[in-house]
């Protein structure tokens, strides 16, 4: 934080938002709309609100949750266009992450730390670092 280099943690701060924002768009509408939930590991049919499960209805509804609030983000300055992309992405995977580490380790004997609260924090975390990480990518790239 002393370089004075802020973009770097800027874009993970939105694409933190982002991820959860995308998260709970995908969780709300998957469990209202969705037809047929599926285990993210397996994709076997599950019932609604199984820890890990995913709808197409869902995570479309989240992809465009993730890509509305890059957008936001850019025409406000807070991310450049390719900012917008990078957080999209990474928002999109670590709401993925989040289903499948729900369906394999949340709920099981011996991982009952793993609470609800562990795992949004571990999302919005991973979605931070692939931003970061992917933004720095791109701007190797340019250079």
């Amino acid at each position: 934080l002393t370089t004075g280099q802020y973009d770097l943690f800027q874009i993970g701060f939105v694409a933190s938002f982002t991820s959860k924002l995308s998260d709970t768009v995908s969780s709300e509408i998957g469990k209202a709309y969705g037809r047929t939930t599926y285990l993210s590991t397996t994709f076997q049919s599950v019932p609604r609100g199984t820890e890990g499960a995913v709808s197409l209805e869902g995570t479309a509804a989240g992809m465009g949750a993730a890509l509305g609030f890059a957008g936001i983000a850019y025409i406000s300055g807070q991310v450049t266009l390719e900012g917008a992309g990078v957080v999209t992405a990474a928002a999109v995977l670590a709401n993925l992450f989040e289903s499948w580490l729900g369906a394999v380790l949340q709920g099981r004997e011996g991982t009952e730390w793993l609470t609800n609260d562990v795992v949004n924090m571990i999302q919005i975390s991973l979605a931070a670092a692939l931003a970061i990480a992917g933004n720095q990518v791109l701007l190797q790239a340019v250079v």
